[in-house]
């Protein structure tokens, strides 16, 4: 067959194209891959104690040259410029957005503080765990008096007490990425680093459609997923989701560009290799991301099953990825992954299954074992048909289910205070996980979860058709096997403290989803009203089916369109800091010191501090005897013991300290703590400081 001849005013368009895809495809998988080179090359250096600045900064130079090598060349679908713009310009504005109202969670009421503590310990003290000088602390007897600890939420005590350490919670990628932009940023660095992983995430997400749907609906995708509250939420403070997104929409993106028809068997392993990495390397990042290195494994053996080039490269990239992340999960957050062992041995015992199940399926097509006709006619139906009720019992389940955890879980008591805040029955024990549908309802609206449902059946069939006809799969079977189970797990068993915004963080992954498949009907229904319909009515269809999703986001998201979570807390952070001069030891005498302060008096102030457990605080005489200790050890060690309280001063009357002086007196607005309705205001907070010193006897 003839070549087909392009007029030459057409060739630099065609080359423009072709290169603006290839450029954003490599930016994405590139941005996905330093993440995890940069995780495991700070892993592996505060291990060793060597994570400073000109280490680390080097260190995460030569990632990204890696990075950028190594996503270099893969195929790209080709996008027009005005496509590209468009996922430019909307992953820039939300970059821009989330930068212009970030919060400022510098206290660690909220993970996202955690995480900012965390790499902040690690900027400053160059390693994890963090070593602890115990003459800092007056000596290893301080930490032998009941109730005197390093430990606080979020923030595990190590070692003995002649050897103590403090072992921050979550796993090291967070703090890797935040703790460099800490270096080159300071605060400010450190607050706008997450916008802009979530304005890559957002770049992923329009690319991944590109590859899979077709170019010109990838903006549509991509804004609408900008546009949602949570997605917007966490860009905005130093959670791990953003970074996490970034990771496994770009292992994502390597899968789907792994299965293209269009591609050479080495480009295919290359690119099922890089896929399998990011997917399992995201659990560098959140421990939760073994839940999508599991899915992989059907993914795996369908694509074994088909002798397609990339399973292996896939399931090897996954594999070692994610004992990587096992591996730095033991040496960096022992203390984190034993605390949450109750969700992550289901996971595993679900990868267990999954990956016999694979095997099992692999060995039986190797021997010429193939389904019986029957079942092979009915497959596609029945496979959708489950689909459909799969979606229709999650959207039900508060008409027949209650879901309870353990009242003895430390949630439950925070569930049951909320409970009798807001007015509602007391049982501390429910998860409210039955709602979990109507919670992505509140954001995206019910007409698209609708509608999203019906595509995904829509495309089970298809998919399943295409394989009991023995073609081969389509690229978009592989993230769609990933990305729909993972949603299925999460509304299933959500595993949060059920209260939001909070809880909508656990949304993150099934939004996208959503607004994928949502993108895909509008793309369908375009192409056959196109074909089969006249203009104006294609046009209602199209723009009807978009707005179905775009409306009640924008709706949803219009009120906090410009909030700053917490924005003035790091002035009073600072207030604090010049309040207490080096050397000095700081002991917190209430609970609101003892759960929000001894990280930040350590990363921020550079002062040594110690906490008080809610059992040495009920008992005064006891308190009071501690405090006596620990400031004759600290005395005896060149220090000066103060005493922090944060409720009230009255604890510090009540221990007969002087000179009681407040050294913060401010007021924040923070996300309130709904469970049974969406929110859509913040409430205030009031942040208050006073430092005492304890009576000589």
């Amino acid at each position: 067959m003839a070549e087909a001849v392009v007029p030459a005013e057409d060739l630099p368009l065609l080359r423009g194209e072709a290169l603006s895809g290839r450029l954003l495809q490599q930016m994405v998988l590139a941005a996905a891959l330093w993440v995890v080179l940069a995780s495991v090359a700070c892993g592996a250096l505060a291990l060793a104690g060597v994570w400073q600045p000109v280490v680390g900064l080097t260190a995460l130079l030569v990632a990204a040259a890696a990075a950028w090598r190594v996503t270099n060349g893969l195929p790209s679908r080709a996008l027009p410029l005005w496509v590209a713009a468009a996922l430019v310009a909307i992953a820039v504005g939300s970059g821009v957005w989330a930068s212009m109202t970030h919060s400022e969670q510098v206290l660690p009421r909220r993970d996202s503080a955690s995480y900012l503590q965390s790499a902040i310990d690690l900027a400053t003290h160059h390693r994890r765990p963090i070593s602890v000088d115990v003459d800092s602390i007056g000596g290893p007897d301080v930490l032998r008096i009941p109730g005197v600890t390093l430990a606080s939420p979020a923030f595990y005590q190590t070692g003995s007490a002649a050897d103590p350490a403090i072992q921050p919670q979550f796993m090291v990628g967070p703090s890797a990425v935040y703790s460099a932009a800490w270096w080159v940023g300071g605060p400010k660095g450190a607050f706008l680093a997450p916008a802009w992983a979530a304005a890559l995430a957002v770049l992923a997400i329009g690319v991944l459609v590109a590859t899979t749907l077709g170019p010109r609906w990838s903006p549509l995708a991509a804004f609408s997923v900008a546009l949602t509250f949570p997605w917007v939420h966490t860009a905005r403070s130093t959670y791990s989701e953003p970074l996490a997104m970034l990771v496994l929409l770009g292992g994502l993106l390597g899968m789907a560009v792994a299965g293209r028809r269009t591609i050479t068997e080495v480009a295919s392993r290359r690119a099922g290799l890089l896929g399998g990495v990011l997917v399992g390397g995201t659990a560098l990042v959140r421990a939760d991301g073994l839940r999508e290195t599991i899915l992989v494994l059907p993914v795996v053996a369908l694509s074994a099953v088909q002798r397609r080039p990339f399973a292996k490269p896939l399931l090897m990239g996954a594999g070692i990825a994610t004992a990587v992340a096992v591996a730095a999960g033991l040496a960096l957050s022992s203390q984190y992954l034993g605390s949450i062992a109750g969700s992550l041995v289901p996971l595993v015992g679900l990868g267990v299954v999954m990956a016999i199940l694979s095997w099992a399926g692999i060995a039986l097509a190797r021997r010429g074992l193939r389904l019986p006709a029957l079942v092979q006619a009915w497959l596609p139906r029945t496979l959708a048909g489950v689909v459909l009720l799969v979606g229709v019992a999650l959207a039900s389940r508060p008409l027949w289910q209650v879901v309870r955890q353990s009242p003895d879980d430390p949630g439950s008591h925070v569930v049951a205070g909320l409970q009798q805040r807001q007015g509602l029955p007391i049982d501390g024990g429910r998860t409210y996980a039955e709602h979990t549908v109507t919670w992505l309802a509140w954001w995206v609206g019910p007409l698209a979860l609708v509608i999203a449902l019906v595509v995904l059946a829509a495309l089970a069939h298809r998919g399943s058709s295409r394989w009991v006809e023995g073609r081969r799969l389509a690229g978009w079977v592989g993230p769609l096997i990933v990305a729909s189970g993972s949603t299925l797990l999460t509304l299933y068993r959500p595993g949060i403290t059920p209260d939001h915004p909070w809880a909508d963080r656990r949304l993150l992954f099934a939004l996208p989803l959503v607004a994928v498949l949502v993108t895909c009907a509008a793309a369908t229904l375009t192409r056959r009203a196109t074909r089969r319909m006249p203009v104006p009515f294609m046009a209602v269809v199209s723009v009807g089916t978009s707005l179905a999703l775009l409306v009640p986001t924008a709706m949803a998201t219009w009120p906090h369109r410009a909030e700053r979570v917490e924005a003035g807390e790091l002035a009073a952070v600072d207030a604090v800091c010049r309040s207490v001069a080096p050397g000095d030891l700081l002991l917190m005498v209430d609970s609101r010191a003892a759960n929000e302060w001894p990280p930040v008096l350590r990363g921020q102030c550079g002062v040594q501090a110690l906490s008080t457990t809610s059992a040495l605080r009920s008992d005064p005489a006891a308190l009071r005897s501690a405090v006596a200790q620990v400031r004759a050890a600290a005395s005896s060690r060149g220090h000066r013991l103060v005493l922090l309280a944060a409720d009230s001063p009255a604890s510090l009357a009540a221990l007969g300290a002087g000179g009681i002086r407040q050294v913060a007196n401010t007021s924040v607005l923070e996300d309130p703590r709904l469970l049974e309705r969406r929110p859509d205001h913040l409430v205030t907070l009031r942040i208050d400081v006073w430092l005492g010193t304890p009576a000589s006897r």
